[in-house]
């Protein structure tokens, strides 16, 4: 087990955005996390990656409590993650908008240029290296940020919803890139809308509503359940 969240709530003056919610990923898992608009996803990353402290509960990484503890910290320790709305460091390049990751692991600046340059080569930037980062296209800028996250060294991948706003043939050419890093060994969390693309690609779902987990289980299992359903479309649906 490489991530483990026991009982986590984060409270904003008596608002409940994360409540009581547990679950686990096993190593070289894609773990999907779901829910509508406003339940609570992108505030659950921000408690593993140490963005916000938590309010109550525990979270640990490879065994170890990592409750609290600072974003760089936790970054080196292998957490990566991505952001719902991408913000390209504008004025630099591609290449060393993802040098500024590979410094993580790396003081060298010939050894996190060489790094990065096989990173961007994987995501499909290599030719693009030299273009500010601001000039790139949205679909261009969602690999942008995966590479800066790679760049850090992963082993645990948090990804938030970097297929938002890519039209269908875009979302094909990254499903790839993500089983590929699934196959290179790296863990991964995904918050993402697209049902479909969740339901390729996880082995595992997590459902939240309202702050808390209402459902896990396979891909299958989420689709056909009450809760899950009633969440998505309301009360008055029949199951039949």
């Amino acid at each position: 087990m490489i991530l483990k969240v026991n009982n986590v709530s984060k409270h904003f003056q008596g608002v409940k955005a994360v409540n009581g919610t547990s679950f686990h990923v096993e190593e070289k898992e894609i773990v999907g996390v779901i829910g509508p608009n406003g339940a609570g996803k992108t505030t659950l990353f921000n408690l593993i990656s140490g963005s916000l402290p938590v309010t109550s509960g525990t979270i640990e990484f490879k065994g170890e409590t990592i409750t609290n503890q600072k974003a760089y910290i936790l970054c080196k320790k292998g957490i990566g993650r991505t952001y719902q709305v991408v913000k390209p460091f504008g004025t630099i390049s591609v290449l060393e908008n993802v040098m500024v990751g590979a410094f993580n692991k790396h003081n060298s600046r010939d050894q996190a240029a060489k790094i990065s340059k096989e990173i961007l080569k994987q995501v499909g930037l290599y030719e693009k290296r030299d273009q500010i980062g601001n000039s790139l296209t949205l679909a261009d800028k969602k690999r942008l940020e995966v590479a800066k996250a790679l760049a850090t060294q992963p082993a645990l991948l948090l990804l938030d919803e970097v297929m938002a706003g890519l039209n269908p043939s875009e979302v094909k050419e990254i499903l790839p890139l993500i089983l590929q890093l699934r196959d290179e060994g790296i863990t991964i969390v995904i918050i993402e809308h697209l049902m479909e693309v969740v339901m390729t690609i996880c082995d595992r779902i997590v459902v939240v509503h309202h702050g808390e987990k209402i459902a896990e289980g396979t891909p299958k299992e989420i689709a056909n359940h009450p809760e899950v359903i009633k969440a998505y479309l309301g009360d008055e649906v029949s199951y039949a």
